[in-house]
């Protein structure tokens, strides 16, 4: 059935649109760009935030008195709008003042400086006083976490955050607590996020348009650390980064700017650059012996065995279940992620070779992922007290560091990654995307389980972003089911049917972000366009293409390390280094 249209006019110019077409998604079409501050359209999210409570939107309906929100209200056939009239002006600035005047006057010092969109309001509204100064500025909560600060002071109260956690993420860990002035955004009954059922996962803080919500930042740390003669600093980067830091420079989304970021990394004065994709490749050998080892038994006719097994390198991912399905706790796979167990075998199997003690050794990682500061901080990957991982800094802390060091990022040549862990396989590369896991895992499981050589290593069935993905391979007869999940939304609907015996699948991969790590929480921010994250992905495939080698199994120096120090995949010493646990964590 033919959808219904309606044309209407919008400064002088007629356009016709689908009926249900926002004014403000009308006038977008045309090239008209309206201003709003709480509406989001996060296509690739599938959020359209629209709750109409700033009326930075506002426009003037010909025969309605009053002006109109243009996120919240439909067009109609023979409709007259204007958004650019003397009255529509003036009442977008006086709106804007006004919510200045419950707003800390606080850009110089604010993380979000430069890339605030109330700032950039003040800006093109010509706000140059604050008429409404001295108003009532009520004091909220600032909080802290291993990976969040949450500074409610600034918060505007567009309303972002909450839905990106509850419609998309459904952690429902944000809503709105108590009336009037003493408002916020916060966990039920005002508690801290550390209290509440927060993943850490950070998709609410790429959605702020103010500083309410931002990163935790470890780069002074860090600057501290490289500035110590009795430290040696080491560093790995997540597959995700390269083909996003590009776009802090410039560079269109998708470029892959490995080599010029291993460069930079080497002039801000880290002593060894290498790969998490090195870990990653690691991973599939553990990861992928615990789903051929669950398979076996199965199949021999052990009812006990828990399928699908789930994959777990997500830390975001790992906390969700732990917090709200405890119940299941026994089917995710043990492996560690691969930033854990690249500071596992960092502070022993290659302290050991270089001679250096453990507590001498910093290990820094660059992740898209803000969850990922959090892991570092659990600690079941600490050994007396010490961590794996020292700590982590997003793709968006380590872009200011480069400009903070003036490094001409776009003159730079490029560098490789130091060995031993510094090699890896395209298998280790696609782990930053939605289904990378998964192909990566396919992989080596197909040839390990068969004995077989896969000649087509590209599995282009687990590939693409539908939310939820499934499909069936065939290992020489045997039909493995696999599912693909990424945003918490979608995996909370796997997760129910397993929790409900329906279970369809052998082997599941999720990730908690929107796209895997390239829609991390702590990469360049995207704001909803889907084509970046397209981009991104493409350029993973790109690099994966490129390789020589592109199965886990295949890599040299993983083969070394099981020969030299490990002895195989699932034994006692891998198990000690590259596994873990899981807590019940439910909050009543």
């Amino acid at each position: 059935m033919e959808q219904k249209k309606v044309t209407l006019r919008i400064d002088n110019h007629s356009i016709t649109v689908p009926d249900g077409t926002t004014i403000l998604e009308a006038a977008q079409e045309i090239g008209i760009n309206i201003p709003t501050l709480c509406h989001i359209d996060l296509k690739g999210m599938c959020i359209n935030n629209h709750p109409a409570s700033c009326r930075i939107c506002v426009v003037e309906v010909e025969g309605r008195r009053n002006l109109a929100p243009s996120c919240a209200t439909k067009c109609m056939d023979g409709m007259v709008v204007h958004t650019s009239n003397l009255r529509v002006m003036n009442a977008r600035k006086v709106v804007a003042e006004l919510i200045f005047s419950d707003h800390p006057n606080e850009c110089l010092t604010c993380p979000k400086s430069g890339d605030c969109e109330l700032q950039s309001l003040a800006k093109r509204f010509n706000i140059c006083e604050m008429p409404f100064a001295g108003g009532e500025l009520s004091l909220r909560k600032r909080e802290v976490t291993a990976s969040i600060v949450r500074n409610m002071d600034k918060c505007i109260f567009c309303r972002r955050c909450e839905t990106v956690c509850n419609d998309v993420q459904t952690v429902g860990a944000l809503g709105a607590v108590r009336r009037g002035f003493n408002t916020t955004i916060a966990p039920a009954f005002d508690k801290n996020l550390s209290e509440s059922e927060c993943t850490y996962c950070g998709q609410c803080v790429a959605v702020c348009p103010v500083g309410a919500l931002t990163e935790r930042d470890n780069t002074n740390k860090l600057i501290d650390d490289l500035a110590d003669p009795d430290k040696v600093v080491i560093v790995q980067t997540a597959p995700a980064v390269r083909v996003a830091l590009g776009e802090e420079f410039g560079y269109p989304a998708g470029t892959i700017v490995t080599g010029k970021m291993v460069y930079a990394l080497r002039e801000l004065g880290f002593d060894y650059v290498f790969d998490t994709d090195f870990a990653a490749d690691l991973t599939i050998m553990e990861e992928g012996a615990e789903l051929l080892d669950r398979l076996t038994r199965y199949l021999d006719g052990d009812r006990s065995v828990c399928l699908p097994i789930l994959t777990s390198c997500c830390p975001a991912w790992v906390n969700f279940f732990e917090h709200q399905f405890p119940d299941l706790l026994d089917i995710p796979s043990t492996a560690r992620s691969p930033q854990q167990m690249f500071g596992s075998i960092a502070k022993s199997y290659w302290a050991e070779k270089v001679g250096i003690p453990r507590e001498k050794i910093v290990v820094v990682s660059v992740m898209p992922c803000l969850a990922k500061k959090y892991e570092c901080d659990r600690d079941e990957f600490k050994v007396k007290g010490n961590p794996d991982v020292d700590y982590s800094i997003s793709t968006r802390e380590l872009a200011t560091l480069i400009k903070r060091a003036n490094i001409g990022f776009r003159l730079l040549p490029d560098s490789d990654f130091d060995q031993p862990l510094g090699d890896s396989t395209g298998a280790g590369v696609i782990f930053g995307t939605t289904g990378g896991v998964m192909e990566a895992a396919l992989r080596s499981v197909y040839e390990i389980y068969t004995g077989s050589k896969l000649n087509k290593v590209d599995f282009q069935q687990v590939r693409g972003l539908e939310g939820i993905r499934r499909a069936t391979i065939d290992l020489n007869g045997f039909d493995l089911k696999v599912g693909i999940a990424h945003g918490l939304g979608n995996a909370r609907h796997l997760l129910n049917d397993i929790r409900l015996g329906i279970n369809d699948y052998h082997v599941i991969e999720i990730m908690a972000c929107p796209g895997g790590c390239i829609g991390g929480g702590g990469q360049p921010l995207h704001h909803g366009d889907v084509d970046i994250i397209y981009a991104r992905q493409r350029a993973l495939y790109r690099e994966d293409a490129s390789k020589p080698l592109r199965k886990s199994h295949e890599n040299p120096f993983i083969q070394s390390l099981y020969e030299e120090y490990l002895s195989k995949p699932l034994s006692q010493k891998a198990h000690a280094l590259l596994h873990t646990h899981y807590f019940n964590k439910s909050i009543d």
